[in-house]
């Protein structure tokens, strides 16, 4: 599994924030927030306010469960990205144009 802050980091990204964009959402000065992705060690208030500014949640896990709940997420990632995929062919004006009839 990836490290804490390169989890923090993918899901910055993946919602659009640059890192001053994420420090100005939570509140914190931009080389703190930087310092906290790249090496920091943050207390846990810091993480739920970094979790709520990703829009994530903090969960502790058991390690006999981790498998299963990886799997869940991972399905339901596939399942996402089918039903986009789906949802964009559906749409599709130039689709079956060229079929004859």
């Amino acid at each position: 599994m990836n490290s804490l802050h390169e989890q923090i980091k993918k899901r910055r990204v993946e919602l659009g924030f640059k890192q001053e964009d994420m420090a100005l959402h939570i509140g914190m000065a931009r080389q703190q927030y930087q310092r906290l992705e790249s090496k920091g060690n943050p207390r846990l208030d810091m993480l739920e306010l970094i979790a709520k500014g990703l829009k994530m949640e903090l969960m502790l896990i058991p390690k006999d469960k981790l498998r299963a709940v990886k799997d869940i997420l991972d399905n339901t990632r596939a399942r996402s990205s089918h039903t986009q995929e789906e949802a964009e062919h559906e749409h599709d004006p130039w689709k079956n144009l060229l079929e004859e009839s």
